[in-house]
């Protein structure tokens, strides 16, 4: 598979822009299949961009908004567009949108898609890789895409992430083709000569003194740890705040619950999102059942560069004397560890920028991220992560 990272910082003329991304493309030798990944802020118009980009590419492109995006060529971005081009002979990409997601259809909507990309596939062809991109859904957590996928029948690993703005929450975007959503998810099923690999970083070095079994919880929801609830355990702890959306107060210190799934033990990061203060319970950005056990995270900042630079050489090893020029490295970033970051948001692009240095990378900032991980028996699960850094190899 060959690819090439574009970029451009031109947002007001969309033409323009367009432009510049064919003219940084002009000597690129594209194959019979090509997929596009764009990235992109939450200002920026894709339709009108699309309209442009149409006239003289016709190859499927997929992506989402981001309140941050990095490159090894470009490093830390806050604007700007960014467009990944993957493309092979030997490698097929099959795309399709949801229709718009609620809580009643979405895991019939999704296996439907699913089910349509399927059948697109050669006979007797099978995906190896499912990249997708997806709008926070209201009554749904990203746990909930993996699960409808699940039951749709896939097996094999699925990245990606949840689109992001600039910390409204209402602006973010999911891009394919022509359209633009946000309550939907976009599919891509990779079949053909490849062999993904991927690698996850929390960058927590330590754990406070607060260590529970979930005896009761809700999807998102946990009412109590042990025989108190959710606040008097934070509140022992001496972590309790008297707020009731909390998602930027504890960016620093990250929950990290160790759960059951597929039969396999998985350690997960989860931010914690509301207070409830009149039943004691906690809200999270991922789903945390019963019998997890939940732990404190400390984030340490002058740590996350070390961190990112050993995930990158363990992504590195894994693929050994598979790691050849050609080798595409997509990431994502938890928009909580941007938050803890602050001035220094730009250490991560800058710690797999000096190992990666003129291999093709592309990155972006999101709201939640889907990675596979190695479970405590060694087995590979798809996993919903939340203040987590992410690597794709393809």
């Amino acid at each position: 598979m060959k690819s090439t990272v574009l970029y451009t910082e031109e947002i007001d003329d969309l033409e323009e822009a367009a432009e510049e991304l064919f003219e940084k493309a002009e000597a690129f030798e594209f194959k019979k299949n090509t997929l596009g990944i764009l990235f992109a802020d939450e200002d920026t118009d894709y339709q009108e961009l699309y309209g442009y980009i149409r006239k003289k590419w016709d190859f499927t492109i997929i992506g989402a908004s981001a309140l941050a995006m990095f490159s090894t060529r470009e490093g830390f971005k806050r604007t700007g567009i960014f467009l990944l081009i993957m493309t092979a002979d030997d490698c097929r990409f099959e795309a399709d949108m949801t229709d718009n997601l609620t809580a009643d259809n979405y895991t019939e909507e999704i296996g439907r898609t699913y089910e349509k990309l399927k059948k697109r596939l050669a006979e007797g062809e099978e995906e190896k890789l499912v990249i997708t991109y997806g709008g926070k859904v209201p009554g749904t957590v990203g746990d909930n895409m993996l699960e409808a996928m699940e039951a749709a029948g896939i097996t094999v690993p699925v990245y990606g992430a949840l689109a992001s703005d600039a910390f409204n929450f209402t602006r973010y975007k999911v891009f394919y083709n022509d359209r633009c959503e946000q309550t939907v998810q976009v599919i891509v099923l990779i079949s053909g000569n490849i062999h993904p690999k991927c690698v996850c970083v929390k960058s927590i070095s330590n754990k406070a003194n607060f260590s529970y079994e979930v005896t009761v919880a809700k999807g998102n929801q946990v009412l109590r740890l042990g025989d108190m609830t959710f606040l008097e355990a934070l509140k022992k702890a001496g972590m309790q705040s008297e707020k009731t959306n909390v998602i930027t107060d504890y960016v620093l210190s990250p929950f990290v619950a160790t759960l059951k799934k597929d039969g396999t033990t998985v350690e997960v990061s989860r931010n914690i999102t509301v207070l409830n203060h009149q039943d004691g319970s906690a809200n999270f950005l991922g789903g945390i059942p019963v019998g997890s056990s939940l732990e404190i995270g400390i984030l340490n900042r002058d740590d996350v560069q070390t961190s990112v630079k050993k995930a990158v050489q363990e992504l590195l090893q894994l693929l050994n004397s598979d790691c050849e020029d050609e080798t595409l490295f997509l990431c994502t970033s938890c928009a909580a560890r941007f938050l803890a970051l602050g001035v220094n948001a730009d250490s991560e692009a800058r710690s797999f920028q000096e190992i990666l240095k003129d291999m093709n990378a592309l990155g972006m900032y999101s709201y939640g991220e889907f990675c596979p991980v190695i479970s405590k028996e060694d087995k590979n699960v798809n996993v919903f992560h939340n203040s987590t850094f992410t690597f794709l190899a393809i």
